[in-house]
């Protein structure tokens, strides 16, 4: 027994030398650059399929920078490069990989940054991975989904109570610059009770990365997400392929059957991304300058999310309105392809209204099929209520509404203090499911059952 358990040792060392082996690329497809003309890299050759992996020697080799084929014209490979291309001159040597970009994925993501290939860039080490996922795959069969009937708590009431979000849910948040995305991102990140959160922070600043990471994520919030971060000098390649790192390392999570919250930052950047190398790879522009990439890129990505057979992933995706342009080409073809929209009001926002959600400008398209029949009735009593106060607010606000003309104007504005008090939460207040259902039911006059007090509906 001890010679058998001796042999089956020394086959398993064997067995990764092996497996090592037989992986090794031996024969290796080489071309050269022939032509560098801004972000396009063109070379005649190497052998290489759309994605492949590259990589251009520079300085006679002692440097390497990796790169990505974009597009292949007659036997001339057009790349684009993740890094910085100071250094690359024509001549210079292109090696194909023969692999595609892949993420190492373990429990081990846990309370790390992640840079746009699934690398460490948080300064804490490798991080140990026996598994790979594609950063670029297809959504699970339609088929295959679970419907969704459960909800999700977010910790934010306003969200919980009036635009309730279902587990496996995708919605988009929609606001210019300077409303509050980020911060309303944190506040999600630190108070859900999903069992994971992956972060793709897209194009954002470089300042606020880690001000997301210390300030809106908090320790408590990082010990359970995993962060991808792509700040907006990196290069669109970067930038594009971050965010399907990101999906990846959230489909992972679901593969393992856990309920990942799953918050983009940002849509609108990613786009971006994409429009850039459209263009530099001769694509024609089609609506105002995105090209026709972009509106092909955009439902593959965000399809990715929702249920699947083992576990859900519930996406918050955030839109950059561009002049606060809620019709305009990327948020319109977002909000089509979700399954609801928050919007963020500047008006609201300058009077310190936080988080500056505009009710009824939002809407959550499965919200009716994952609350009980009370809570509708109470968040669909709110919600006018709040549109009874706008449409006589500028009659209230001079002093020509005369109290008693309109029971339903009356009504709201003897609610109104209540209404805003419920929807105006600070930063650091966390607010459970059956706490915002309770203040709900409190403000309509309704008493909300315990039934549907669960966090999770049956």
């Amino acid at each position: 027994m001890a010679s058998q358990a001796v042999l089956d040792h020394g086959a398993g060392i064997l067995r990764k030398y092996l497996d090592t082996t037989e992986s090794a690329d031996v024969i290796k497809c080489v071309g050269r650059i022939n032509r560098v003309q801004g972000l396009l890299i063109e070379s005649r050759g190497p052998q290489a399929i759309i994605g492949e992996l590259c990589r251009i020697e520079v300085s006679g080799g002692s440097r390497v920078i990796a790169a990505e084929v974009v597009g292949l014209r007659n036997e001339t490979v057009q790349l684009m490069a993740y890094e910085e291309t100071t250094g690359i001159e024509v001549g210079g040597r292109v090696v194909a990989t023969g692999s595609l970009l892949e993420v190492p994925v373990s429990q081990e993501l846990l309370g790390r940054v992640l840079d746009c290939r699934g690398r460490p860039a948080d300064g804490k080490g490798d991080i140990a991975a026996r598994q790979k996922y594609p950063a670029l795959a297809a959504a699970p069969d339609p088929l295959t989904r679970r419907p969704i009937r459960d909800r999700i708590s977010t910790g934010v009431r306003a969200i919980d109570g009036l635009l309730t979000a279902g587990r496996g849910q995708r919605l988009g948040i929609f606001a210019g610059s300077g409303v509050g995305k980020s911060t309303l991102l944190g506040m999600i990140a630190r108070n859900t009770n999903a069992d994971v959160n992956v972060i793709a922070l897209i194009g954002e600043r470089g300042r606020e990365v880690n001000e997301f990471i210390e300030s809106d994520l908090g320790p408590e919030g990082l010990a359970r997400s995993v962060v991808v971060a792509v700040t907006g000098d990196a290069s669109p390649l970067a930038r594009l392929r971050g965010a399907y790192v990101a999906t990846a390392v959230a489909e992972y999570f679901r593969d393992q059957g856990a309920d990942v919250m799953f918050l983009f930052d940002s849509v609108t950047r990613f786009a971006r991304a994409q429009r850039e190398i459209g263009n530099a790879s001769g694509e024609p522009a089609a609506t105002r300058g995105y090209t026709p990439s972009v509106f092909d890129s955009m439902p593959k990505l965000l399809e990715r999310s929702g249920t699947s057979s083992r576990g859900s992933i519930t996406g918050f995706y955030t839109v950059l309105v561009d002049g606060d342009d809620l019709d305009e080409p990327v948020s319109d073809t977002v909000r089509g392809i979700l399954d609801g929209h928050i919007v963020l009001s500047r008006n609201l926002a300058g009077r310190n209204h936080y988080p500056a959600i505009d009710v009824l400008g939002s809407i959550s398209r499965l919200m009716p099929k994952v609350t009980g029949s009370v809570t509708r009735k109470a968040a669909g009593y709110i919600r006018r209520l709040i549109a009874d106060y706008a449409g006589a607010e500028d009659l209230i606000n001079v002093g020509a509404y005369a109290p008693g003309s309109n029971p339903a104007i009356d009504d709201a504005i003897a609610r109104r203090q209540a209404i805003e008090d419920f929807l105006v939460q600070d930063v650091g207040e966390p607010s459970t499911m059956g706490d915002t259902l309770k203040r709900l039911g409190g403000i309509a006059g309704m008493e909300i059952p315990a039934g549907e007090m669960g966090v999770y509906m049956a």
